[in-house]
């Protein structure tokens, strides 16, 4: 028999980054959230649903789950023999163990004012805005509104439900599946079937109309206070010219839809989710002011959404890529080639201090703007080596590889090292990813 302590799932996953972040002992398979809102208060009555397979035998579990009220917790529909309840965590112990490999459900039923959680990157997860809210959750804010396993490792589908004030619109990740009106609250239903990290679920609520803008190569619409159409109509007229470029380049929209959120508030900077990205009303100047930060925030729909690291320290493949992306946009709009971008962006990295390693900057440097940068640069120096068919080949054959799944610097170097066969993808990512000091272009 086992011993008991073996019958524990850890309360970490284990990442060097978020070591308080994340649950052993199972993986997520689907997410049910049933949400009911009011706004003009900030009250959240709730219920998830999450169904889980356990990878050990599990006498005792834990979720992330920060500042809300846990009302009552069932697994497989019976109350189990203890549940606790700190500030982070949410631990069940079982009065009947999970065998390794069973599939389980534990259904949490859950109330109170949501907010943020507060921490090192700043006020993560649900956020109320002057009149409305925005969830944006990267890193580990997912639990500040439900109940998960709050690490990118661990993708799940879901199913969001949300009925709040019937003069607010609700996005959430996903496809509309109903919206139903009743005594002046409306209920509006979206289904996630392709699988996501718990940090790019969001809840996006706020007095906004809507404007289709196109609809190839995938509809992509916008969401926006009605004072903002026609600047909105301006700065997002070359979006679908984007989604074409990227779907060149990278392979197929690895989602259904896109859609864009401008909120009446101002924001510091610009917000991705799986199928949408969030920007503030100061993003936009109805001059195009903006199209570099609408095409990184696409980008991340194919590198982040799509393709999720597994682990925080290879963050640099999110925003290298992202990055990257707006580089290619400007160049193929009529802005700087892509060898002035290098060039440009090289001499401002080369300025600035060489003591941070990319792919390993710790925690605290996770978004240091050295890590896009460098980042950018890594990609284009194989994208130098392997020449452009090679190159644009290889991560449309990568993208698809690894569509819906994570990757990892470990992955993406084997990958294209074995494009080129001679060892120079490994020495190239060693030299701009792995050395602190900047290498020459």
């Amino acid at each position: 028999m086992p011993s008991r302590s073996s019958s524990y799932g850890s309360a970490s996953l284990g990442d060097q980054y978020l070591p308080a972040t994340g649950n052993g002992g199972y993986t997520v398979e689907h997410y049910d959230l049933d949400l009911d809102y009011r706004v003009a208060t900030n009250r959240l009555a709730a219920t998830a649903v999450i169904t889980a397979r356990a990878t050990m035998r599990l006498e005792r579990f834990s979720l992330d789950f920060a500042g809300l009220t846990v009302e009552k917790v069932t697994v497989d529909g019976e109350r189990p023999r203890k549940t606790t309840h700190t500030s982070r965590k949410l631990t069940v112990t079982l009065d009947t163990a999970v065998e390794d490999g069973d599939e389980f459900e534990v259904t949490v039923r859950y109330r109170g004012a949501p907010r943020p959680i507060r921490g090192r990157w700043g006020e993560l997860g649900w956020e109320e805005l002057t009149d409305g809210v925005l969830v944006a959750s990267q890193p580990n804010g997912a639990a500040s509104w439900f109940p998960c396993n709050d690490h990118p490792s661990d993708k799940a589908t879901y199913r969001i439900s949300l009925a709040c004030e019937s003069p607010y619109t609700v996005l959430a990740n996903g496809e509309l599946a109903s919206r139903t009106a009743r005594s002046g609250r409306t209920t509006w239903v979206f289904d996630t079937v392709e699988p996501m990290a718990t940090y790019l679920a969001t809840i996006q609520i706020g007095r906004y109309t809507s404007r289709e803008l196109g609809t190839q190569p995938v509809v992509h619409t916008a969401y926006f206070p009605p004072d903002l159409a026609r600047v909105v109509a301006v700065d997002f007229e070359r979006l679908g010219d984007m989604l074409a470029l990227f779907c060149d380049l990278f392979g197929p929209y690895p989602f259904s839809s896109f859609s864009v959120v401008v909120t009446a508030d101002e924001l510091e900077i610009p917000l991705e989710a799986q199928g949408l990205a969030v920007f503030g009303r100061n993003h936009i100047d109805g001059a195009h002011g903006s199209d570099r930060l609408i095409a990184h925030e696409l980008a991340h729909q194919w590198f982040g959404n799509s393709l999720t690291i597994t682990c925080w320290q290879d963050i640099w493949l999110h925003e290298g890529f992202a990055c990257y992306s707006e580089w290619l946009w400007a160049e193929k709009s009529g802005g700087p080639t892509i060898a002035a971008s290098v060039a440009e962006h090289h001499r401002v990295v080369d300025a600035l201090p060489q003591d941070l390693v990319v792919g390993d900057p710790g925690p605290a440097a996770m978004f240091d703007d050295r890590i896009y940068k460098r980042g950018a640069l890594a990609v284009h120096a194989v994208r130098v080596q392997l020449g452009d068919r090679r190159f644009f080949e290889a991560l449309r054959e990568f993208v698809a590889t690894h569509r819906h799944a994570g990757i990892s610097t470990t992955g993406f170097v084997g990958f294209f090292a074995g494009c080129d066969g001679d060892g120079v993808i490994e020495q190239l990512v060693d030299r701009w990813v792995f050395s602190a000091p900047l290498p020459p272009l």
